[in-house]
């Protein structure tokens, strides 16, 4: 390598379309031209990827900085897609994962404290925090996994305890939140149709703004991998997954379908059945018409999220078979095809078939303590696995008795406690835990405004009964409840399905105009 000014070796030669393209979009990062922007981040990053480094990574900071004026928040930005490009192509070393870390930091840094004028696409500044929560979970799998390892890479890892921190990962999102004021300006009436209206346009950056956005689905992300549900749920506020109109999330599909699956996975661990089955009908009906328009590693992403969620349905609507009232004819359908004999198997107790759907349909859970690095072959990957399980898999053993108490009960008015008992197979001791499970279960909360955490109590169930001494005996006495008309609720849903459909198509591009290139 030849010797330049100051020294240093020369950077290696950087292609003319790299070139040109780095060129291309510092210019159009000046000029605030957002719709450029935007074509050359969602069409041509991907097609230069594709073209000169499937398999290798792009053109170190180094040797493109002198290309564009030496500007160091681009270089900041071009390391950002060279590292997601980075991840997606080839196995980063420990090393660059502390690299990107660095960047990450130095990025958001600048962020929160300058004073910005510049404008992102927001599919950008999306990605920008789902990669940011990408690699922290990748760098915690990585680190939870010693086995293989070299000496001195776990020496490194030992030395290396703030990279990738969930404290400071969290620190980030939430500082990202508060200094975007975002919870308070969703508090505001009309808030998001404002997001929609301007979407980063005018004399303002939208970078600090969307960036906060995002942030709330990445909060309920990082908690939700963490295993503290409870956490996650709060984290969103204000988004509110039920109200379409309140979502700018549905913009962008991936991040629509983040904020779903993420919620109704926290609501099934939280053995809020109700929620839970209202967030994966509406995310799988967006998907069924999302995933068309979406190609690419998008689209896998998209596949392989649908078949997560019907798996989680499936666990749901064994779990609480009221569920299935709340979901669209095509999802119904669809459920019974993929999941007909596996929801029937776990109706009828299968432990075996709840864990199996849970261990393919789960996230990828991490530990926030580092592994023991004293024992070299331990797994805190699978520990933090296993712990979720367990709890999950704790509450499956509680419910398994459920069904064919039901049953039993459907066949009389009235039984004796000690028959019913015998009948049920358990002492009476067992069947009066049981059978209190059973009023509890069919007592649901479920949330319709404010905190996402609260909600309203309401009928689950398709059987009453109550204990009663009847001539000095115990008895359950049983009541068919009457079948509720739901003329009402069949209407407003169509209604809501009617409105959406007017929604899309008044979203599609008119002949001859130009589509709107910043979502």
């Amino acid at each position: 390598m030849d010797a330049y000014e100051g020294g240093f070796a020369r950077p290696a030669p950087v292609p003319k379309m790299v070139a040109d393209f780095c060129q291309f979009l510092y210019r159009h990062i000046r000029e605030r031209n957002i719709n450029e922007v935007y074509v050359m981040y969602s069409h041509t990053f991907p097609h230069l990827s594709e073209r000169f480094f499937k398999g290798s990574t792009w053109p170190t900071v180094d040797s493109v900085l002198p290309l564009v004026d030496g500007d160091h928040v681009f270089g900041l930005l071009y390391k950002e897609m060279y590292y997601r490009h980075l991840y997606a192509s080839t196995k980063p070393t420990l090393e660059q994962r502390m690299d990107s870390w660095d960047n990450y930091r130095e990025l958001f840094s600048v962020i929160l404290n300058s004073n910005l004028n510049m404008l992102l696409p927001n599919l950008w500044l999306w990605d920008m925090v789902d990669e940011f929560v990408y690699q922290f979970q990748s760098f915690c799998q990585y680190r939870g996994k010693l086995a293989g390892k070299a000496p001195e890479e776990i020496e490194m890892l030992k030395k290396a305890d703030g990279v990738w921190d969930p404290t400071a990962v969290v620190a980030f999102l939430n500082e990202l939140v508060t200094r975007s004021a975002i919870r308070e300006e969703l508090a505001q009436p009309g808030a998001v149709d404002k997001l929609y209206q301007t979407e980063g346009y005018g004399s303002m950056s939208n970078v600090r703004r969307m960036l906060g956005y995002f942030s709330l689905v990445g909060l309920l992300r990082v908690h939700s991998i963490l295993g503290d549900y409870t956490t996650a749920i709060k984290s969103m506020a204000p988004l509110h997954p039920f109200l379409r109109k309140s979502l700018f999330t549905t913009k962008i599909p991936m991040c629509n379908i983040t904020l779903l699956y993420y919620t109704g996975f926290a609501y099934c661990m939280l053995q809020r059945y109700l929620d839970a089955a209202k967030c994966f009908n509406f995310i799988l009906t967006y998907i069924s018409k999302a995933k068309h328009q979406a190609r690419g590693a998008v689209y896998e992403q998209i596949l392989k999220k649908n078949e997560q969620m019907y798996a989680l349905l499936a666990i749901v609507t064994a779990l609480c078979p009221t569920a299935n009232r709340l979901l669209d004819e095509a999802v119904t359908n669809t459920l019974r095809e993929k999941y007909g004999e596996k929801v029937r198997s776990m109706q009828a107790g299968s432990s075996d078939t709840f864990e199996e759907l849970f261990t393919y349909a789960c996230p990828k859970f991490v530990s926030a303590a580092p592994p023991d690095f004293a024992n070299p072959g331990a797994n805190s990957n699978m520990e933090a696995f296993r712990v979720q399980l367990r709890a999950f898999m704790s509450v499956v053993e509680e419910r398994k008795h459920l069904p064919a108490l039901k049953q039993f009960l459907k066949l009389y008015s009235s039984i004796p406690t000690t028959k019913l008992a015998s009948l049920a197979e358990m002492d009476p001791a067992t069947l009066k835990q049981q059978l209190a499970l059973l009023r509890q279960s069919t007592q649901v909360v479920t949330w319709t405004t404010g905190d996402p955490l609260a909600g309203t109590a309401v009928t689950a169930g398709d059987i009453e009964f109550s204990i009663e001494q009847q001539d000095g005996e115990e008895m359950v006495v049983v009541a068919e409840p009457k079948a509720k008309t739901v003329k009402g609720d069949v209407l407003v849903r169509h209604i809501a399905r009617f409105e959406e459909i007017i929604r899309d198509l008044s979203a599609l591009p008119q002949p001859g105009a130009q589509p709107v290139a910043a979502h």
